[in-house]
């Protein structure tokens, strides 16, 4: 018998724990998934709900003897099957093991194993062998299981995972398993050592057995041919005998007809929906119960015909029509019926028809209900968005009352307390409330108008909504007496314009109740308890927008206060410029823009505008602790690029400090000193936008003054500075960067409307201030908006003295007695005393403690009398405390008691010593002793 050998592919385990491998003939990780697809396409196969059903006695004795012969058939092809496979079984353990021993023990299989590259030497001689001996695969591995030969070179040096079953690692054994391929054997024998003890290695041949063999192939037409002819006798016979019963019962006998008629029946007169038989000539067939109530139909309807059953006529029409109709609504008493009616035909005889009634009234009040909900929710779902649109109370209570009509209401007013209007939160519920909104269809309204303050009547269903904290439904208005309570005049002409009913919904957020927000309709139905729920929803969401406004309110009103706190309330008297000014706070916010007008010594102005970034309380405070810190510094007679050099290292220093978050970093700032004695302007910024200077003719020049990083950004970077003369009458206009840049033009387009509204001579810095204005403010400014203009003045000529002091003390007397005679040229004698007093000071300590160049001027503005002596040090003289035995230490002193103010101006070589006088406020002059006393204690050399 001819045997028919493929390749090898299985696994195989040890039961008692020995070791493990993988086939030797076998690809890693291709065993265990074919077995499972090997077993799964084993149980797979037809279902047998698949599987025609026999009901007919024919057809049962049919399927019966054809099921006999397939079985007997069956049963010789299987011992056939399974005799040819025995036989080869055998033969394939026989042959796989002896060609596993004969190439074990073949001479130079143990050196190639024991040499240094076994691979090299076994492999040719392992393919040579399982081609002459027609097995699939031998393969060599040593003892811990990694290939030395395989078919697949890519495999050699692999690790073989498997598990022996039930033998001892030193014997030969062979195994038989069902692989993905089939039948398979496979033999191992291990290779000894010359001494019989050392295994060397293992040989494993493997053969795939055919499962078909010649005996099946032989017996098998045979077998075929004899089933063939007895099924074809017994279909024959079986198929006479079902044709004739089929006629007769068309294929189901009696159980089967009387079952399916009380099937049927049962069914008929137990569904939900009514059906009608109806004959071709149109007269009733058959009606189940349903059909029955639906249409009040008689007892005795069937064979009666369909127009004579007092039906509805559109409904019978279309009964008897003939025509299909599918869901066509038909009213029948108090019923809606859906009515769908098909043809049917009764085997060439007369056409019928069957039409089923659904009754369809309930679904209808459930789908008007349904959508009633579903616009209920979609009200909702607006109201979220068009409530709320911005952060204004009353705005807010106007969206809500917007909302509400017409879709839910005729007429709708909201009635807030008034704290929340303020911005404040209510101290608790009260009756007394004010009209913030009302909102109803076209027509007048006699209603309480916006603006007004009622105080309600505790039985009025507002004061009871309020004290409940729940919705109040009035119904009927015309039936409710405690309504009419509150005002029976305008209650009467409520109800005279068409409005009878409402529903009054306290609007609380956090537990608070804010107001009322009332819902009256006029046209509509009466408000019913469903719609309670809603106007409580719909409330709920109103009054957390509301409360937002109102919480938005406060903080925006005390960020208003707190920057109007911190920017100059008034501007300082002085006479070197005349000065106007704006502030506009955003619309989004406060802002931290911000100005200052700053009087220095020597009749001179400093002039500040500067922004901080960010809107709200921060800024307002960050905007306040910065104009602190310029006043602060411009104490110190800084110059203008030494002061936002300062400002920017105190800014630095504030956020490295800081742990809050919010810091200052990003600040602008511009700094002007204005000197009227030479009409010298000295500007430095940071960040900020450069000024604008109109001169006299009005004509506008955009000052180059050098660019610097905003404050905190500077890194250590010096700041420079730019100086301009000024004509008398120029006007110098300080802005921030809301003035020019919005969100609908750039900074560009900004400066040249600047420009436009600044070209032109003659207007005052008011007049400059509106104009610019007028020209440049949007409708609604994103950012706040800071303006300062400044028209120059020059102190004349004759309003200044100045002197060349040698460094002689000599020369004092002289130069106080100078200083008296201008005095009197001024008309300030009542001056004399004190300013002599003061010069002899301040000159004789320049002439000791200074250096030279010394020089006196005196200036004389429109408030004050400024006394300077400027020398070539840079030492500073300190006020103190002389001591009982002291000679000196009192002149300081005496200069501190005489003047108004006095302190030290450093310049770029040298400083100046500085006092200034008030002329309308002089200090009382001592009596003639006490003077002579004080000067007698020093000689005019000592001056």
């Amino acid at each position: 018998m001819t045997r028919h050998f493929g390749q090898f592919s299985a696994s195989r385990s040890d039961a008692h724990g020995g070791w493990r491998r993988r086939s030797a003939g076998a690809p890693q990780g291709l065993e265990e998934p074919d077995r499972r697809q090997a077993s799964s396409g084993r149980r797979s196969g037809p279902r047998l709900s698949g599987l025609p059903r026999f009901r007919s006695v024919a057809s049962r004795v049919f399927l019966l003897q054809l099921v006999i012969m397939v079985l007997f058939a069956a049963a010789a092809g299987v011992a056939l099957v399974l005799q040819a496979q025995n036989a080869t079984m055998q033969e394939a353990r026989n042959l796989s093991f002896a060609v596993a021993e004969t190439f074990a023990h073949a001479p130079g299989t143990l050196d190639a194993m024991k040499s240094e590259n076994p691979s090299a030497l076994l492999q040719p001689r392992a393919e040579e062998a399982r081609k002459e001996a027609g097995v699939d695969y031998v393969v060599a591995f040593d003892p811990q299981g990694f290939r030395w030969t395989h078919p697949d070179p890519k495999l050699i040096g692999k690790h073989i995972f498997a598990l022996r079953e039930g033998e001892a690692i030193d014997r030969p054994f062979t195994q038989t398993f069902e692989g993905s391929l089939g039948l398979s054997v496979d033999s191992t024998v291990p290779v000894y050592d010359t001494g019989g003890k050392t295994i060397v290695g293992f040989v494993a041949v493997g053969i795939t057995v055919d499962t078909v063999n010649d005996v099946v192939r032989d017996q098998l037409p045979k077998l075929l041919g004899f089933a063939a002819g007895a099924l074809a006798v017994a279909a024959g016979g079986a198929a006479l005998i079902s044709w004739r019963l089929r006629r007769q019962t068309h294929g189901l006998d009696p159980s089967e007809m009387t079952r399916m008629y009380e099937h049927h029946d049962a069914v008929l007169h137990a569904v939900r929906e009514g059906v009608l038989i109806i004959g071709g000539d149109g007269r009733l067939l058959l009606a189940n119960d349903e059909a029955r109530r639906l249409l009040d139909l008689p007892a005795d309807a069937e064979q009666r015909r369909v127009t004579d059953l007092g039906l509805e006529a559109e409904t019978a029409e279309l009964l008897v029509s003939g025509r299909a109709a599918t869901d066509e609504v038909h009213l029948a008493g108090d019923h809606l019926l859906a009515v769908n009616i098909r043809p049917v035909d009764h085997h060439g005889g007369r056409h019928g028809r069957v039409a089923t009634l659904r009754d369809t009234t309930e679904l209808r009040a459930l789908a008007g209900r349904a959508d009633v909900a579903r616009e209920r929710l979609r009200l909702l779902y607006e109201a979220g968005v068009r409530i709320g649109t911005t952060l204004d109370v009353v705005h807010t209570a106007e969206e809500l009352a917007q909302v509400a009509v017409p879709r839910f209401a005729d007429v709708a007013t909201v009635d807030l307390q008034d704290p929340v209007l303020q911005g404040e939160e209510p101290a608790g519920p009260g009756p007394e409330m004010r009209r913030a909104a009302v909102h109803g269809m076209e027509g007048a309204w006699p209603l309480f108008p916006v603006g007004e303050l009622i105080r309600f009547v505790p039985s009025n269903p507002v004061a009871v909504g309020v004290e409940r904290g729940h919705a109040v439904l009035d119904a009927d208005l015309t039936a409710s007496h405690d309504w009419r309570a509150q005002d029976p005049e305008r209650t009467r002409r409520i109800l005279d314009c068409g409005l009878h009913s409402l529903i009054t919904v306290p609007l609380q957020a956090r537990g608070v109740v804010l107001g009322m927000v009332t819902f009256w309709r006029a046209e509509q139905a009466a408000f019913e308890e469903e719609d309670r729920a809603f106007a409580e929803e719909l409330a709920a969401r109103a009054a957390v927008a509301i409360d937002n406004a109102r919480r938005y309110t406060r903080e925006h009103a005390l960020a208003v206060t707190l920057q109007r706190s911190l920017l100059p309330r008034s501007l300082p008297e002085q006479s070197a410029v005349e000065v106007a000014h704006r502030y506009l706070p955003a619309r989004a916010g406060v802002g931290g823009d911000w100005f200052d007008v700053i009087p220095l010594p020597g009749a001179r102005v400093a002039l500040v505008v500067g922004d901080v970034v960010g809107h709200g309380l921060h800024a307002a405070a960050t905007m306040g602790r910065l104009r602190t810190a310029v006043r602060t510094f411009s104490t110190l007679d800084l110059s203008a690029d030494e002061l936002i050099r300062h400002l920017d290292e105190l800014v630095t220093r504030v956020d490295s400090e800081g742990s809050d978050g919010e810091g200052i970093t990003g600040a602008t700032c511009l700094y002007a000193i204005y000197d009227p004695v030479a009409g010298l302007c000295s500007l430095a910024r940071s960040g900020h936008p450069g000024p604008a200077l109109v001169h006299p003719d009005g004509t506008v020049e955009q000052l180059q003054v050098p660019v610097s990083p905003p404050l905190g950004l500077g890194g250590g970077l010096p700041f420079e500075k730019a100086e301009f003369t000024l004509s008398e009458g120029s006007r110098l206009v300080l802005y921030t960067d809301g003035l020019i840049e919005d969100r609908n033009r750039d900074i560009d387009t900004g400066l040249a409307m600047l420009h436009d509204a600044l070209t032109g001579p003659g207007l005052t810095p008011d007049e400059t201030c509106r104009a610019v204005l007028d020209a440049l403010l949007p409708a609604r400014p994103s950012d706040d908006i800071a303006l300062l203009v400044a028209r120059s003045r020059l102190l004349d000529p004759s309003q200044v003295a100045d002197w060349d002091v040698p460094g002689d003390p000599a020369v004092v007397a002289g130069i106080r007695a100078d200083a008296a005679r201008r005095l009197e040229e001024w008309g300030l004698e009542e001056l004399a005393f004190s300013t002599e007093l003061v010069i002899s000071e301040l000159v004789t300590n320049a002439i000791r403690y200074g250096a030279a160049p010394i020089r006196l001027r005196l200036l004389r503005d429109r408030s004050s009398l400024i006394c300077e002596v400027a020398d070539g040090s840079s030492t500073s003289p300190h006020l103190r405390r002389a001591a009982a035995t002291d000679e000196g230490g009192r002149g300081l002193f005496l200069v501190a008691q005489f003047t108004q103010r006095w302190g030290t101006r450093y310049m770029p070589r040298g400083k100046v010593i500085w006092t200034e006088q008030s002329l309308h406020s002089t200090a009382t002059e001592p009596d003639a002793d006490t003077t002579d006393a004080l000067l007698d204690q020093w000689g005019d050399a000592d001056w």
